[in-house]
């Protein structure tokens, strides 16, 4: 083979390598674009829950409030309802017994 083939075959070697590299280059690319993207949303959504608990602590007291004041309230309540029934509410009946 002459010096003038080996060159153009060398050249068109070249220009191949570099243009399958330039294709996966793309290609990586746009994966990494996709990649981006779905980050951006888990990223949008740890935020999200991330505000949403920043209210749990505040919501907690207040509920633990609540039930503090349900705790005081319920055993005054129970008596009045027995006075009023004649009915304890400590206990729940026990099953029917059959004879």
């Amino acid at each position: 083979m002459s010096k003038t083939t080996l060159t153009v075959i060398t050249v068109v070697e070249i220009v191949a390598l570099v243009g399958v590299l330039g294709v996966y280059l793309i290609v990586v690319a746009a994966g990494l674009r996709s990649i981006v993207s779905t980050l951006a949303e888990v990223t949008f959504g740890a935020y999200a829950v991330e505000r949403q608990l920043r209210a749990a602590p505040a919501n907690l007291r207040s509920v633990q409030v609540g039930l503090t004041d349900v705790v005081t309230v319920l055993p005054t309540l129970s008596d009045a309802i027995e006075r009023k029934t004649g009915r304890p509410t400590s206990s729940s009946p026990g099953p029917p017994t059959s004879s």
